[in-house]
């Protein structure tokens, strides 16, 4: 399935030298999407949150401290990102029948179109939340930026292309992440413990489980083995063993901090909804 966004030529010239430095093929067919998306991010950043929230919520919002103002403006930009590259890639996955017919081969050096330039909004997305967490380390912290930068590396080595079919699996990550940006909503907006958040987090819980613990885990084995099926192959494209781990780092970086992030907000949903014991109630040490 071709890009529904070609790219322009003089988009493709200017990027040719830096895709052979970096030894990926497929950037300049989308270098188009790659930086106006991190630009619209900035955008929606730095200009469109802050103007949105003041005219909507200004008690809530003019009531946080300039940190919190900064966090909350993430918290919606992550929400808007999330619901767009979501649909981008489920409609993609549905509709890209070249993907139904790769083999184990095709799975790892693979490539179309549609998948990249879906990869290309997440680079960009991820492009800018490396930004982000970097210049904000100590709002958001080195979990965050760890996250990112893994992220944006899986991202980058799909325009190799290597591993571009898993790469467009793993965005389904971001299926959770609404959930997760309405719970922390909820708790500024002053509903925590309220049963709408409950609703939400039963959601969030359950999302998370299933696309970053169970999806995530089930894709990683697969990729593992379709790997592993590339060395073996006789007169083939072997992977180099190089990149074979640097994915297979960034990717088990990510998955790590998946199972940690579950058990945070498994605990944190259970502190906000668990009734205290009679004794608490009453004082009692």
């Amino acid at each position: 399935m071709r890009d529904p966004l070609p790219a322009p030529d003089f988009a493709i010239q200017s990027t040719q030298l830096l895709a052979r430095a970096l030894s990926l093929r497929t950037l300049p067919f989308h270098a188009h999407e790659i930086l106006p998306s991190f630009g619209l991010y900035t955008f929606l950043n730095n200009f469109v949150a802050p103007r949105v929230s003041s005219r909507f919520f200004p008690e809530t919002y003019f009531g946080l401290s300039e940190k919190g103002k900064k966090n909350w403006d993430v918290h919606i930009v992550s929400l808007l990102q999330s619901c767009f590259i979501n649909t981008a890639a489920l409609l993609v996955i549905w509709l890209d029948r070249e993907r139904w017919s790769m083999g184990p081969i095709e799975r790892v050096w693979g490539y179309t179109g549609a998948t990249g330039m879906v990869q290309a909004f997440s680079t960009g997305y991820f492009l800018w939340d490396v930004v982000i967490s970097a210049t904000n380390l100590d709002l958001h912290g080195p979990g965050a930026l760890a996250h990112a930068v893994s992220a944006l590396a899986v991202s980058l080595l799909g325009f190799r292309p290597f591993c571009n079919y898993y790469g467009l699996n793993f965005v389904l990550y971001e299926l959770s992440t609404p959930f997760l940006n309405i719970h922390w909503f909820m708790d500024k907006l002053k509903m925590t413990g309220s049963r709408a958040q409950l609703i939400n987090g039963i959601a969030l819980i359950l999302s998370f489980g299933c696309s970053r613990l169970l999806w995530g885990t089930y894709q990683s084995v697969r990729m593992y083995q379709d790997m592993w099926a590339a060395f073996e192959t006789p007169g083939g494209l072997p992977v180099p063993p190089w990149l074979a781990i640097a994915y297979m780092l960034s990717n088990t970086t990510l998955s790590c901090l998946n199972f940690y992030c579950f058990g945070k907000m498994v605990h944190a949903l259970r502190k906000r909804f668990d009734k205290p014991k009679a004794g608490n109630e009453k004082g009692s040490p």
